[in-house]
């Protein structure tokens, strides 16, 4: 597809992108594309990523129906990052909360849990 050869992949083939949130400007997740899983964001209007740890090509919500409807797309000065923005459905997080960025680093060193989780990942996805 025209300008997504521009772009600057990995030696995997992958690049960063960051959804955000396109009425709050949250960061709601980050996660890795490749040409294919771009290509079809850009065609569907639906993030579709590729899952380094389960070497798996996915879309957002294809199993809990929490998509992430595309209002744009922008990539940095670099060409190597995506930035994202989306309407999201329900949650981002598989962990079930708005954003995977849900713990904040406290002064004691701990990591303290600030958001409201939005549904159980075992209801959703099922008890691993």
């Amino acid at each position: 597809m025209h300008g997504l050869d521009d772009l600057k992949y990995n030696d995997a083939g992958l690049i960063p992108a960051i959804v955000q949130d396109a009425e709050t400007g949250q960061v709601l997740m980050m996660a890795y594309m490749n040409q294919a899983s771009l290509a079809d964001t850009i065609r569907t209007g639906r993030t579709h990523f590729w899952s380094r740890s389960r070497k798996k090509y996915w879309m957002k919500g294809e199993s809990s129906g929490h998509v992430q409807e595309v209002v744009g797309i922008y990539t940095d000065c670099d060409k190597d990052t995506l930035l994202i923005q989306a309407r999201q459905t329900g949650a981002a997080c598989h962990e079930g909360y708005k954003s995977c960025f849900y713990r904040q680093h406290q002064a004691d060193g701990e990591w303290t849990v600030i958001a409201e989780r939005l549904f159980d990942p075992d209801q959703v996805y099922g008890k691993k």
